[in-house]
């Protein structure tokens, strides 16, 4: 099983309706000078501990910055047994030019 792409809209319908978890793995700075709200920052310093926390059959969306290095991220978490594994096309970069006002500051 792999991981599965998702575009920026879909992930907007899917944080409106279900149980979504949103992990974040750009750069501190990054992260805190904006993001999608309710999300996670995800770094390999506390990777194990969010494994820990999270269901195998929870939805799992991995945001970087243009959609690239969330797909190894999103690899990797199917390697270690989760089954709703989406890589966000367009990263952070495309959320922000689209739906600006979703933006957590």
């Amino acid at each position: 099983m792999a991981f599965k792409h998702i575009s920026i809209a879909q992930t907007l319908e899917l944080l409106d309706k279900e149980d979504v978890v949103i992990a974040d793995i750009r750069d501190p700075n990054s992260y805190q000078a904006g993001r999608i709200p309710g999300s996670e920052a995800l770094s390999n310093g506390n990777i194990a501990q969010f494994m820990m926390e999270k269901e195998f059959d929870q939805p799992i969306i991995i945001v970087c910055y243009h959609g690239m290095s969330s797909q190894g991220a999103a690899s990797y978490l199917v390697e270690q047994g989760f089954e709703d594994v989406y890589s966000m096309d367009g990263g952070f970069t495309a959320w922000e030019a689209s739906y600006s006002e979703k933006v957590e500051r």
